[in-house]
């Protein structure tokens, strides 16, 4: 009997995420050359708790990094000061409201701000994180980055918490 409730709750479990909103994107390195290799790609479901991201991605420096959504699905370079900027295209932050601030996935900011990805020792990034302002239907039309460094959700002492260069890119479209 044990086996039958088991086997009934896995399949209640698998079926509600059947239902559930979801997109891959693939993800690949920037520079300012252009779009670089594939690293892996982000998987983003809907929940009743807002849209899981769950990374599968490899080749990316150890450490935190920020994470968030941009305006455009384009991930190549533009000019910025007679230079090109990685991904530059993809524009900024994801800030439909236009609020102008960098408060984190739980604060009142941009829209696009989530949380850190980690990335471990091998390079690899692989632990899910919970964006629960975001769901699936956002995303169509813009592009998720990840910035060399980590970010502290303020925009003190570095505006958009000082999460540095552009090193990955995935459009969505």
């Amino acid at each position: 009997m044990k086996k039958i409730i088991w086997a009934a709750i896995v399949v209640l479990f698998i079926t509600s995420y059947a239902y559930a909103d979801q997109i891959t994107v693939q993800m690949n390195l920037v520079n300012e050359q252009g779009i670089g290799k594939n690293i892996g790609i982000v998987t983003a479901v809907d929940s009743r708790y807002g849209l899981i991201l769950i990374p599968e991605l490899k080749d990316l420096s150890p450490g935190i990094h920020g994470f968030h959504v941009h305006q455009m699905a384009d991930c190549n370079h533009a000019m910025k000061d007679g230079k090109h900027v990685p991904a530059l295209a993809a524009g900024g932050h994801f800030d439909p409201s236009g609020t102008n601030k960098h408060e984190g996935p739980y604060g009142a900011g941009h829209l696009g701000d989530m949380p850190v990805l980690y990335v471990g020792a091998d390079g690899k990034a692989a632990s899910p994180v919970l964006a629960p302002r975001l769901k699936v239907a956002d995303l169509k039309g813009r592009s998720f980055m990840i910035h060399a460094g980590g970010d502290n959700y303020s925009d003190n002492p570095e505006a958009l918490g000082g999460g540095g260069a552009r090193v990955a890119c995935g459009a969505i479209r």
